[in-house]
């Protein structure tokens, strides 16, 4: 509390810092936190803000505490509201912003200008912004250095629809053209561009697209679409603009026809390229009889046609072929009834999930089938929700289970730098980065992804091979339009050799115009692919939370019962039955007990409640209040025994002068030194060695249902590194003290005394805690590797001690209070009555008091004989 100097000395602070700091905000003000502003004093520790005015920012400490000496905080560093200067000179296309000092711009940053490689710098390259809100100088810009000219592409990425592929090849196609712009080596004088429509991988809105494509300006030079029936529609069209079109995602053999699609080049193979390794599969697991279902459209009735071919060459009959354009419902019934075991499948993916739930009403699934699918699905792709199916996750996840794949290797396994100076992992992290936060495994055209990085790679370098060759003729690239056939015929020829190393491996066209790659083959077993060795799945055992509750139930009754003897110790304190039985030391057993039951609860979390790294705290809980609880609960029981014990088993000579002292401060100091002795070995105990979260390891065990997997048992403990030594020296000295508290108990088993009228209870409650402690303490040492074991004795034996001792030492005494105040009530029905009695009676009582007088004389201890009488007759309560 502030005396009245030191409220007097923060006025007058208050009075000269409250100009000052007035000063500090111009075109602002100061908003008073909880209090009006007509205050004259302001309490320490209140705290005011600033606000600005209009487009104002604070530079400066925002808030401000009342310091104890009349100050405020941050005094010497002031406020103040500065307009903003605008956030467009803080950025430069093709090129860098330096901003000093870091932090919003406003009066007195400093902005530093320069531009990438291949671009100069037109205009200042330093900017100051003024105490006005204005740049001292206009925005510079950066120009190529060679006057570029841009090269514009058309695309059309797909972003939904049957094959949602865009959703990753368009960032991936505009990562590549930003680090082909920023290479001086490539297309020096020109920048590419990319112009992107969605096509949503239909035809129809292809045709709309590509017309607005041609139809518009700019002029572009390459068209890139992505889907095979976009693809035909585009490929088709653009011979007739004289286009190159190089496609990223198109997989239909019907592209390989150089007579209908004379300038169609794609990073994707065709899907031809998957039946001899398909076709080698059946002849290797000996199958001659297989069976086909397609969705109705060009490139998988093509891909079929090849497949049977092929099977027929190889001696192999397709006895059932199947197709649908919709609905694959009747189309799977038709397998089931047909007896069809192998069955290759070629559908887009969203047709894939409904022919799939079809499969799971038919259960055309099992170790009976196998599945032969399309490898460019999404990784999960028959986990995604689609409102088109009715069969849940569940159902896909086990119709699916077994299915072989068959897919060209898309990203390159080896760990070399391409072309962009960029490996395979380095181009998966950069995407990553691209998409934020999406999950690759529902994100469209993922896998596919590299193909469309390489695209844009294989067309800038066929457009920078075809740079000398133009110049040469007197041509240049931005020369071409869509009547200029030689230009296209460069683009044709420098694509058509193009060679190179790509983040999707060896990039090489054949004739056709199609990539030439390898075939993957995959298998979805269980969770993922087969592991080469034994999986093995650590599983923590956890406490049986129906024991817990049970015991926590238990242990919440007996706090609740503490609780109730506590209050009715305290409100009957002046009782005399109750002053004779020391009731604080009573008071210290109940708290001591309940502290003990609240030991109950920790001593059954474990990571099944909290996480780990909260595990030790739990540890410190268990042991404190453990620990504290019982030296609270049977220090005070045995510091009744031992003095008991000190006062009434002397010699008889010593015992008289014994008797007459018992004072209640060396009750308190002897639990005290027991509390002490505890508080300090569990302090030393924390300091020295800390408990810490262990882990058991059991034996592993293997599950019946699958027997590529193991279960790693493992069981949290609480321990330190000396953990035996520490339990040692508690175990042996509370050992001690409760055989101790057994022999003294047994000593004083006769003794009769009224100032601790109630150490026959305290015994008969230290012969239970005792023995309850002795068994269960190595008992659970024994079982600690049985968690619901060890768990149940010893919180079992917490909470038999607590109420037994409890019941054996409040119990009686309830009884007797409750008991005298039932006599009294009684008694003061007949107040006039005994009123008549005792005045009858008074003259009988004084005789006869005159009468053990005399006796007293003649009789040793005859005074005390005479008070007994007297209070036999007169007190009542």
């Amino acid at each position: 509390k502030l005396t009245i100097y030191h409220v007097a000395v923060i006025y007058l602070h208050y009075l000269e810092t409250e100009l000052s700091l007035s000063a500090l905000v111009v075109d602002g003000g100061i908003r008073y936190r909880g209090l009006t502003q007509d205050v004259q004093i302001l309490p320490v520790d209140y705290e005011i803000e600033y606000i600005c005015r209009g487009n104002r920012v604070i530079v400066g400490p925002k808030v401000r505490k009342c310091l104890p000496n009349g100050t405020w905080t941050d005094i010497a560093q002031h406020s103040r509201c500065l307009l903003l200067c605008p956030r467009v000179w803080t950025s430069l296309e093709n090129g860098r912003v330096t901003v000093k000092p870091p932090g919003p711009p406003v009066e007195g940053t400093v902005l530093h200008y320069s531009c990438h490689a291949g671009f100069i710098l037109e205009g200042r390259n330093i900017s100051h912004c003024t105490k006005l809100g204005k740049w001292d100088a206009p925005k510079p810009t950066c120009l190529c250095e060679y006057l570029c000219q841009c090269l514009y592409i058309g695309a059309l990425f797909p972003m939904s629809g049957g094959w949602p592929g865009g959703q990753a090849c368009m960032p991936s196609a505009q990562m590549a053209l930003d680090l082909v712009n920023n290479r001086s080596d490539i297309l020096p004088d020109y920048e590419l561009e990319l112009i992107h429509y969605d096509s949503m991988c239909d035809p129809g809105e292809a045709t709309k697209l590509l017309y607005d494509l041609l139809y518009t300006e700019p002029i572009k030079i390459v068209l890139m679409p992505g889907c095979s029936g976009v693809s035909t529609l585009v490929a088709e069209a653009a011979r007739m603009w004289n286009l190159i079109v190089l496609s990223y995602g198109s997989s239909s053999p019907a592209l390989s026809n150089r007579q209908r699609f004379p300038t169609f080049f794609r990073t994707h193979p065709s899907a031809t390229l998957h039946n001899p390794t398909r076709v080698q599969l059946f002849q290797k697991w000996k199958w001659t009889r297989i069976a086909t279902i397609q969705q109705t459209t060009e490139v998988f009735t093509s891909t079929l046609d090849d497949l049977e071919q092929r099977t027929k060459e190889a001696g192999i009959e397709i006895s059932v072929r199947q197709s649908f354009l919709t609905d694959p419902a009747v189309a799977v019934k038709n397998l089931k009834r047909q007896d069809a075991r192998i069955i290759v499948g070629l559908f887009y993916e969203t047709e894939a999930r409904k022919v799939f739930c079809e499969v799971f009403k038919e259960k055309l699934y099992g170790k009976k089938y196998v599945w032969f699918l399309i490898g460019w699905y999404a990784d999960n792709w028959f986990k995604i929700k689609d409102p088109a199916i009715n069969c849940t996750v569940e159902n896909m996840t086990e119709a699916v289970e077994g299915h072989v794949t068959t897919e060209i290797v898309m990203l390159n396994p080896e760990t070399v730098r391409g072309v962009s100076n960029m490996t395979s992992q380095e181009f998966i992290a950069a995407l990553m980065s691209r998409l934020g936060g999406m999950n690759p495994e529902e994100t469209g055209g993922f896998q596919e992804a590299p193909l469309a990085y390489d695209a844009v790679w294989a067309l800038a370098l066929a457009l920078n091979k075809t740079v000398a060759p133009l110049k040469a003729k007197g041509r240049r690239l931005e020369d071409f339009n869509y009547n200029n056939h030689d230009i296209t015929s460069e683009i044709y020829r420098a694509l058509n050799t193009s060679s190179f190393e790509g983040v999707s491996g060896q990039v090489v066209f054949d004739a056709q115009g199609s990539r030439m790659a390898m075939t993957l083959i995959e298998q979805l077993q269980g969770a993922g692919p087969p592991a080469d060795r034994t999986v093995v799945i650590e599983e923590y055992r956890f406490l049986s939370q129906k024991l817990f509750a049970a015991v926590s139930v238990f242990a919440g009754l007996g706090i609740l019962l503490g609780i109730v003897c506590l209050t009715f110790n305290i409100y009957n304190g002046n009782v005399r039955y109750i002053q004779n039985s020391q009731p604080y030391l009573n008071n210290m057993t109940a708290v001591g007990c309940m502290m003990a039951l609240a030991a109950v609860f920790p001593l059954g979390i474990d990571g099944h409640h909290v996480h780990r790294s909260q595990f030790p705290v739990v540890c410190q809980f268990r042991l404190w209040l453990l620990g504290l609880g019982f030296s609270l609960a049977y220090g005070s029981m045995f510091t009744k025994i031992w003095w008991v014990h000190t006062l009434f088993t002397k010699k008889e000579e010593k015992k008289e002068k014994k008797k007459q002292h018992l004072e209640p401060w060396k009750l308190y100091a002897t639990v005290g030194v027991l509390l002490a002795i505890d508080f300090l070995s569990l302090m030393i105990w924390q300091i020295v060695d800390p408990l810490h979260i262990t882990v058991e390891k059991f034996t592993k065990e293997a599950p019946k249902e699958d027997l590529d997997v193991l279960i790693q048992p493992l069981l949290e403990h609480c321990n330190s590194e000396k953990m035996n030594t520490w339990l040692g020296v508690v175990y042996g000295y509370k050992g001690l003290l409760l055989l101790l508290g057994i022999f003294l108990a047994y000593e004083t088993k006769s003794v009769s005394t009224e100032k601790i009228n109630d150490h026959r209870a305290v015994g008969m409650a230290i012969y239970n805690v005792a023995v309850l402690c002795l068994i269960t303490a190595p008992v659970t040492m024994i079982l600690s590797s049985q968690q619901d074991a060890s768990f149940a004795f010893a919180s079992l034996a917490i909470v038999f001690s607590a109420y037994i001792t409890l019941v054996v030492l409040f119990v009686p005494k309830v009884s007797v209070v409750l008991g005298r105040k039932v006599q009294t009530v009684l008694l003061s029905g007949h107040s006039e009555d005994r009123f008549v009695h005792q005045q009858q009676r008074r003259g009988e009582i004084q005789a006869a008091g005159e009468r053990e007088q005399g006796t007293a004389k003649d009789h040793p201890g005859g005074e005390d004989t005479r008070y007994f009488t007297l209070n036999r007759h007169t007190h009542i309560y």
